[in-house]
């Protein structure tokens, strides 16, 4: 197991508490204006894990649609109580992935970035870590990702 997961994390009320049941397939520093709009911040951090590895320990978030930049949309499920967005399941990727919040993880510390994605977008002020992957839109998980993420999404993807 790496180190520091299991993981706990929830909202900002106490209402919805959670478990990542392990470390993430890969963590995302998306900077697109959509992310800065719906975070109110200059980008969010995303870890991408199995939504079956994402365990509920008290609370029931609540799914709310959104429209996203595809237009294929995303779901947000959010605290019923506080609203804080806990994790988000784009169509893209299907109900199976789950992109966690890490803000929302009790140690958001213990993950970073592996790539930042949408840097055309990002807040000009904002600087970007030297030797960490960085793209102007997406990318090709096939080239960046390491053959164990690939394995682990390709299985929940079934």
């Amino acid at each position: 197991m790496a180190k520091g997961f299991p993981a706990e994390g929830g909202c900002s009320c106490g209402a919805v508490r959670y478990r990542m049941e392990s470390a993430p397939i890969f963590v995302h520093g998306c900077h697109c204006t959509w992310c800065q709009r719906e975070t109110g911040s200059a980008f969010a951090t995303n870890a991408m894990i199995e939504t079956d590895r994402v365990s509920l320990l008290s609370g029931a978030p609540v799914a709310v649609a959104t429209p996203s930049a595809s237009d294929k949309g995303q779901t947000i499920m959010r605290c019923p109580a506080c609203h804080v967005a806990l994790w988000s399941n784009y169509a893209g990727a299907g109900e199976t992935i789950a992109f966690v919040r890490v803000g929302t993880l009790d140690e958001a510390s213990l993950l970073e970035p592996d790539i930042h994605i949408y840097t055309t977008t990002k807040q000009p002020w904002v600087t970007l870590p030297e030797g960490k992957p960085a793209v102007p839109e997406y990318y090709s998980a096939r080239e960046m990702w390491p053959p164990e993420s690939l394995a682990r999404a390709k299985a929940a993807r079934g």
